[in-house]
């Protein structure tokens, strides 16, 4: 198994520890914040609300773009509380990859019955080599 998938598997299982104790219907901060937690608990490095810029013009401009998690400076966790995902929840996962460069990201949305149901692993199409 290579790091990343290391990691994701983390990821996961820690989504799945959230979800059992909590389970749906709560704010998505209280889901980041927890998550948060059991990601470091796990010995993993996880930044939440990490600003990512845009690269325009030889420049980096703060717009405003915020991750919810960067787990070990590779997975982006884009989390949601939503009754369904919609196809722009996923959109907004795949631009942050291709902002960062990063390989690896998951949009979670907690306000499911089944954890399992609420968990899309989406790798970037769009990372240069």
């Amino acid at each position: 198994m290579n790091v990343i998938d290391a990691i994701a598997s983390e990821i996961v299982d820690a989504a799945f520890k959230v979800h059992k104790e909590l389970g749906p219907g709560l704010l998505e901060s209280a889901y980041e914040a927890c998550l948060e937690h059991e990601l470091k608990k796990r010995g993993l490095v996880a930044e939440r609300q990490k600003a990512q810029p845009v690269h325009y013009d030889g420049i980096m401009i703060d717009v405003g773009y915020r991750i919810d998690l960067l787990v070990n400076d590779a997975v982006i966790i884009e989390l949601k509380t939503v009754e369904q995902l919609a196809p722009i929840h996923q959109a907004q996962l795949m631009t942050y990859l291709k902002l960062s460069g990063k390989s690896l990201g998951f949009l979670i949305n907690f306000n499911v019955s089944l954890i399992k149901n609420g968990i899309r692993r989406i790798a970037n199409q769009f990372q240069e080599s």
